[in-house]
């Protein structure tokens, strides 16, 4: 018979994952996060309870990384990761600075009577 020893880590990290999992779909199922956002948010802890409870699978993320250290390996591809994000947030933020500036241009405009409102829909 295979026994298996779980350190308090090994139970805490799964479990916290779980929670950030269900927490996750709850804000979708509230409509404030979008569904890829939870999917996003599922496979992340999903990854880190997986890697927890077999941390010998970093061996696999090593060898295809070509470094041989799996804690090497692991930070270096998290902090792929990272940039990734950053990258898709300035994006995200530099569409929303877009969307506000001709917002309050067509507000300035309109304020001014330059513009009226049915002139600026006919333009949409």
């Amino acid at each position: 018979m295979i026994t298996f020893e779980f350190t308090p880590y090994q139970v805490v990290v799964p479990l916290f994952g779980f929670l950030m999992i269900v927490y996750a779909w709850n804000l979708v199922l509230r409509q404030k996060k979008t569904i890829w956002e939870g999917i996003l948010w599922t496979i992340f802890w999903s990854a880190i309870g997986y890697i927890s409870l077999f941390p010998s699978s970093l061996q696999a993320l090593s060898t295809l990384t070509g470094i041989k250290k799996n804690e090497n390996a692991a930070t270096i591809t998290a902090i792929g990761v990272i940039f990734f994000i950053l990258f898709y947030l300035i994006m995200k933020i530099e569409e929303l600075e877009q969307r506000l500036v001709k917002v309050v241009r067509g507000k300035a405009l309109r304020d001014a009577g330059v513009v009226s409102g049915d002139q600026e829909s006919e333009k949409k």
